[in-house]
């Protein structure tokens, strides 16, 4: 009898022992994204083992690609712009005359190419595709000094041409005025379906797949601990990449954030917020560009996110337009950087495209995208992430632990307070409210970006914060 009893004892402490050690372990297996090792290559994944090699690559145009492209844009059909429209209804067509006339007569795509070619760049097939990357190394380096890795991943309608003027104030601080403390080593690749990058060829290439694709580039650099620096679906990516290998990112620094969750506090915030800001964690600054929210909030979103709506949806339709017609490719992605650099342009006849980006920049960037034929393949990458749902998708009920930076830029089209990011980002140890800038903030504001870039990684470097996560 007493043998009996000590075997039914011995059972419940087992049960115990295996209870308490799966809720010791099991928060932690949930904190961390699965790596998604997926195929995105054309037919049946091949048993032979994928060439890894690294291989350089060059930009280059024919010029049966520029003869076609002068064709079109010579016969383009403009529409007449309603009076008084300026930037209000979209694109301003008697504006865009005026940005196609320079895009024949003055643009010079061969000068623009060398531009594109002046930092080294490489494909390597990663899961089936080939993916581009633009991958800069110091000029020089103090002795005893080693440069940090430093992922930077852009997003839509941009691409890896928006780091141009970022890149050296990264890989040769010192040069412009921001000290050699820390110095970095800058990977920008383009988001597979984007730029040079390969489409993927198989449904479900999401976040997380771009994410765990990048992962594997960084490996195969041979960066075992880096940061990461993203906006726009930049920001989604990066965010993934820290759920998916928190141990080997050291920082993430965000120029964008975004919730899909709020909960009843956040919902009241959007309601009381404005009266008691210290009850709802707002500053000041939080409450200027917050209120009033059917304005700066719901109304902004609406009169914004059509092009998501269609994006998320029928990505296919709208795309065969946009890449067959330069001038309707242009139309679509110009009206995209009037409004998201500042809301108020649109109360401009030219919507103030060149008060913070030269044509050439725009027309590079749009250049990009036309010689590629990558406008489907980009806008596809809203319907992967977005078609089953926002908010039902594993990396949005994960938080993220690994050391955050925040920089928040004041023309960003909705802002969120740290009150409500510190919901996902538990461990943010920078959030600055910018003096000035939006949405393409390594576009428009390189300077202001790569100082608090270099301030935040300072804070984790110093007090070696990767290693308490």
């Amino acid at each position: 009898c007493s043998s009996l009893a000590g075997i039914m004892l011995l059972e419940v402490f087992l049960v115990l022992g295996t209870l308490l050690i799966y809720f010791l372990f099991s928060k932690k297996k949930e904190e961390t994204l699965p790596f998604k090792d997926g195929w995105w290559g054309r037919g049946q994944k091949p048993v032979t083992k994928e060439d890894s090699s690294i291989r350089p690559f060059k930009v280059e145009t024919t010029e049966e690609e520029l003869s076609d492209l002068f064709r079109r844009l010579d016969q383009a059909r403009f529409t007449e712009p309603l009076e008084s429209s300026c930037f209000h209804y979209g694109m301003n067509s008697m504006h865009l005359r005026k940005v196609v006339s320079y895009w024949k007569n003055q643009f010079n795509w061969k000068k623009q190419v060398e531009v594109l070619n002046k930092y080294p760049q490489f494909k390597t097939k990663i899961q089936g595709i080939d993916i581009h990357f633009v991958h800069v190394k110091p000029p020089r380096l103090p002795e005893g000094q080693a440069a940090k890795p430093l992922l930077m991943v852009h997003g839509w309608p941009g691409s890896f041409y928006e780091f141009y003027k970022i890149i050296p104030l990264l890989t040769d601080p010192a040069s412009h005025g921001l000290g050699d403390k820390h110095i970095f080593e800058v990977i920008c690749p383009s988001i597979p379906g984007y730029g040079f990058s390969e489409a993927p060829h198989k449904k479900d290439f999401n976040s997380v797949s771009a994410a765990s694709v990048f992962y594997e580039l960084m490996l195969r650099l041979g960066f075992n601990e880096f940061y990461t620096q993203g906006g726009d679906w930049g920001w989604l990516i990066c965010t993934n990449l820290a759920q998916i290998a928190p141990n080997h990112v050291k920082g993430l620094h965000l120029n964008m954030v975004s919730v899909s969750k709020l909960g009843l506090t956040q919902l009241l915030s959007v309601l009381l917020g404005r009266y008691f800001p210290g009850l709802f964690g707002f500053q000041d600054e939080d409450v200027r560009r917050m209120f009033p929210f059917l304005k700066k909030g719901l109304y902004r979103i609406l009169s914004e996110s059509g092009y998501a709506h269609i994006q998320a949806t029928k990505t296919h339709t709208v795309g065969c337009g946009l890449n067959d017609s330069p001038v309707g490719l242009a139309a679509y992605i110009l009206e995209k950087f009037s409004s998201w650099t500042d809301m108020e342009f649109q109360d401009l006849e030219d919507g103030g495209l060149e008060r913070k980006f030269s044509l050439d920049d725009l027309l590079t960037n749009i250049m990009i995208y036309w010689v590629s034929g990558c406008i489907v393949s980009s806008m596809r990458f809203y319907k992967e992430n977005l078609q089953k749902g926002i908010g039902t998708q594993k990396h949005e009920k994960l938080t993220v632990q690994v050391p955050t930076g925040i920089a928040s830029f004041p023309n960003e089209i909705l802002h969120i307070p740290q009150a409500w990011a510190k919901k996902k980002y538990t461990n943010i140890v920078s959030f600055q409210f910018m003096p000035r800038g939006g949405h393409f903030a390594a576009f428009e504001e390189p300077e202001l970006l790569a100082k608090d870039i270099l301030q935040f990684v300072d804070k984790v470097e110093k007090e070696q914060l990767w290693k308490k996560k």
